[in-house]
């Protein structure tokens, strides 16, 4: 059993949720305010059933003051005016990351950017908006393009210095196998902004290049966001020729422009990863494409040579060579079993003369043995005789199988000038005049090849 110190599991829990909570968004009520002498700004936000620890470091504060200018840490974009003021109460969204604090084990929630919740008079115009555009078909499912995968030419429309594009860029190199991308540079916020980009939409359908087009931009509060919350904006999405992939601002911000695009993305580099695959994700394909090709092709040729061995059995089989050899290599060893019976037959009829001409010698004289051996010589040489008569019988059988084989070969008649005359759709041999028709494909066999031919009625 491992006993791990404090120090240990508190290091343990840090990692764990500062790696699975790199960058979250949190929506919740401000209580428990507090603004020591240091300038960061201390708050828990709560949900009514649980709470979560804030704190928004001075670092990541926006600049203060009336008229004062700043970059927001998220969009990249310049604005103006100092820091949210928080008060007890206040519906806000906390951007940030988790983060452990060791000294007294808790976790809490280093904010980036604080907004407020709620500008009511845009949140009803948002929602009127989406009423009059809903109605008119604006954001109906069936005239939405599919966007296609792994395209070669990317048109994005964007502010070209802002955090988005650059997110995007850095997303759009690691993934895919490369793609030309061109940026059509416009405002994302402001009073000028729905215009520009309408027109920069325009000029990408005008110039007919792009496979697809690309409309981000960073977060930022409902009033930074409201130019893609416009009807000029919404209609250079409606009259679009080419499939537009849409992600304005991060997760929980939904604009108009987001419902009339044919894909809506949670932010700018979520376009990206929707547009192109991972590298190592087409490398393993790739492998296992590779893979799967040597495998079905190794089984492919495992059926071929097997199904090749078994009709090379079968033609081997049936073959009138074949067939001869097998004949002939019967008659062999009929003929062999034969001599061996022969020569058995005489053997024993050797011995058994001359067990009896031992026993007449035996019981009887020198003269009768004498006359006796000389019928047995006549026997014997007659025995030898019809052996031999015998024999030659039974060669003259072999020698008529045999030729009885060769004429039954059908290649026996072209080595005297015949020829072998097959129908070429049917495969068969002819042997009548009416088994063909007039241009029907023949083949002629000889004794040195084929020669092939069409029946005239000529």
């Amino acid at each position: 059993m491992k006993i791990f110190s404090v120090t240990d599991i508190t290091r343990a829990v840090k990692d764990v949720l500062e790696t699975e909570f790199p960058f979250i968004w949190v929506r919740g009520q401000v209580t428990n305010l507090a603004r020591p002498a240091s300038g960061h700004i201390y708050f828990t936000i709560t949900d009514g059933d649980a709470g979560l620890s804030v704190v928004w470091f001075k670092g990541n504060q926006r600049a203060g003051g009336d008229g004062e200018e700043s970059v927001n840490p998220l969009t990249g974009e310049i604005e103006s005016g100092g820091p949210l003021e928080l008060e007890d109460g206040m519906e806000v969204l906390v951007a940030g990351h988790m983060n452990v604090y060791p000294p007294r084990g808790v976790y809490q929630l280093v904010a980036e950017l604080v907004q407020e919740q709620g500008v009511g008079d845009l949140k009803l115009a948002f929602e009127a908006m989406k009423r009059k555009l809903a109605e008119k078909g604006y954001f109906a499912e069936d005239r939405k393009m599919e966007i296609p995968r792994s395209p070669k030419r990317v048109a994005v429309v964007t502010a070209p210095t802002g955090a988005a594009i650059r997110d995007f860029l850095k997303i759009a190199e690691v993934r895919g196998t490369g793609a030309e991308i061109r940026i059509y540079p416009t405002l994302v916020q402001g009073d000028f902004a729905p215009g520009q980009i309408a027109q920069a939409l325009d000029l990408v359908y005008d110039d007919n290049w792009a496979e697809v087009v690309v409309l981000i931009r960073g977060g930022g509060s409902l009033e930074d966001l409201w130019a893609f919350n416009t009807e000029q904006v919404a209609d250079a999405l409606f009259r679009s020729t080419i499939p537009v992939v849409c992600g304005i601002g991060h997760e929980v911000d939904f604009s108009i422009a987001d419902y009339v695009a044919d894909k809506r993305v949670a932010t700018p580099s979520h376009a990206a990863q929707e547009l192109w695959p991972r590298r190592e994700i087409l490398m393993q394909t790739v492998d296992e494409l590779e893979g799967s090709l040597v495998r079905s092709f190794e089984n492919y040729l495992n059926i071929r040579e097997s199904q090749l061995e078994t009709l090379q059995k079968g033609l081997s089989w049936l073959s009138p060579a074949q067939r001869i050899e097998r004949l002939q290599a019967s008659f062999a060893e009929e003929g062999q079993r034969l001599s061996r019976v022969a020569d058995k037959f005489v053997t024993a009829k050797d011995t058994e003369a001359l067990s009896l001409s031992h026993r007449l010698n035996f019981a009887f004289g020198g003269e009768r043995i004498k006359r006796m051996e000389h019928d047995l010589s006549g026997l014997q040489g007659r025995l030898t005789r019809a052996a031999d008569i015998f024999l030659k019988d039974k060669l003259a059988e072999f020698e008529n199988a045999s030729t009885s084989l060769r004429v039954l070969d059908p290649e026996s008649p072209l080595e005297r000038g015949y020829s072998l005359v097959t129908v070429e759709k049917s495969g068969k041999f002819l042997r009548s005049p009416e088994e063909v028709a007039d241009g029907d494909a023949i083949r002629v066999r000889v004794k040195s090849g084929e020669v092939r031919a069409r029946v005239t009625s000529e």
